[in-house]
C-alpha cells in the first residue's frame, strides 16, 4: 500500500507539475518552406518555476516562429490575472503571441468587468475575437484568427445550434487563398457536427477538454466540458473526412477546478507546418 501510495504521488506530481512537449506535423500544398508554432491551451493561472520560467524556457527552446494561445489563461472566478499578463508578455519576447478568448476569460468579464482584451495587447499579444490578420511569414501567406463560439455548421441554423454571427465570421474568414488557422477553444462541434470538413479552414487549434483530466489506460480522458464522460477524441489531431483539413487539440496547462490531472501531464504541442 505503500508502494501504491508513493506511486500515485509520482504520478500526481507528474501530471500537474511536469511538462511534456508534443508534437504534431500539417502538412499542406499551401505551404513551401516550414513554420513552427507553439500550441499552449488552459493555462488557468498555473506556474511551472518561479515566473513560470521552465514553461518559458521549454517554449524558447522549440524556437517558434508563432505562439498560439487558444483561451483560458485565467480562471473565470479569480479576479487575480497577473500570472496570465506576466506569462504573455515574456512569450511575446519568443515570438508573435496570438491569442483567442475561452469560455473562461467571457466568465471572468463577465464577474469583474475586466478588459482582458487590452490587458493582453498592452503585454504584446493579439487578440483574435472574431477577427483575423492576413500575414506573411518565411514567404508563407497566412491567414491567423480566433472565435470563442461552437462554430456550429450553418446547416444547424434551423435547430438553433449554429449561430448567425459565428456563420458569417467563418464564410469571411475561409474566402481566401491563404493557409487559414483558426484558434477556436471550444473543440466540441469541430470534433461531433463534423465542423471540420464543412468549414473550409486548413487547421483549427482548440483546447477547453483537460485531455480528459483523468486518463485511464485504455479508456483515455474520463470526462470534458460540453462532452461528457469517456467521450474519446480529447487530444491530438483530427482529420476532416478528405484529409485536407485538421483539428489540433491540446490537453492545456492548468487546472480550473481544484480536481487534479492523473496520467496527463500538462502538454506544450509543437505544431510543424510542412510542405505535402
Amino acid at each position: 500500500m505503500l508502494i501504491l501510495c508513493a506511486l500515485l504521488c509520482l504520478e500526481l506530481y507528474r501530471s500537474n507539475r511536469c511538462l511534456a512537449v508534443e508534437r504534431e506535423t500539417v502538412y499542406s500544398d499551401k505551404i513551401t518552406e516550414p513554420v513552427r508554432i507553439v500550441h499552449l491551451s488552459d493555462l488557468h493561472n498555473a506556474r511551472f518555476g518561479e515566473n513560470n520560467r521552465d514553461l518559458l524556457a521549454e517554449v524558447s527552446g522549440q524556437q517558434p516562429d508563432l505562439i498560439f494561445f487558444s483561451g483560458d489563461l485565467v480562471t473565470g472566478h479569480i479576479k487575480n490575472t497577473d500570472v496570465a499578463m506576466d506569462l504573455v508578455e515574456a512569450l511575446s519576447q519568443i515570438a508573435p503571441v496570438y491569442v483567442s478568448l475561452g469560455n473562461h476569460e467571457q466568465q471572468h468579464q463577465g464577474n469583474f468587468g475586466s478588459d482582458l482584451t487590452g490587458m493582453l495587447e498592452h503585454r504584446g499579444a493579439r487578440v483574435m475575437e472574431f477577427t483575423y490578420e492576413d500575414i506573411t511569414l518565411k514567404g508563407q501567406n497566412l491567414r491567423i484568427g480566433g472565435i470563442s463560439g461552437y462554430c456550429v455548421p450553418e446547416i444547424y441554423l434551423w435547430t438553433g445550434e449554429a449561430k448567425v454571427p459565428e456563420c458569417e465570421f467563418l464564410k469571411e474568414f475561409q474566402n481566401t487563398d491563404r493557409f487559414t488557422m483558426l484558434m477556436a477553444h471550444i473543440p466540441v462541434s469541430w470534433i461531433r457536427n463534423d465542423a471540420i470538413s464543412y468549414w473550409d479552414t486548413d487547421a483549427v487549434f482548440s483546447g477547453h477538454a483537460h485531455g480528459g483530466q483523468f486518463r485511464i489506460p485504455l479508456l483515455g480522458g474520463a470526462f470534458a466540458p460540453d462532452m461528457g464522460l469517456f467521450p474519446g477524441r480529447l487530444e491530438g489531431q483530427f482529420p476532416s473526412k478528405d484529409g485536407s483539413k485538421t483539428l489540433i487539440l491540446s490537453r492545456g496547462l492548468g487546472n480550473s477546478l481544484p480536481i487534479p490531472r492523473l496520467n496527463n501531464p500538462p502538454q506544450i504541442l509543437v505544431v510543424e507546418l510542412l510542405p505535402g
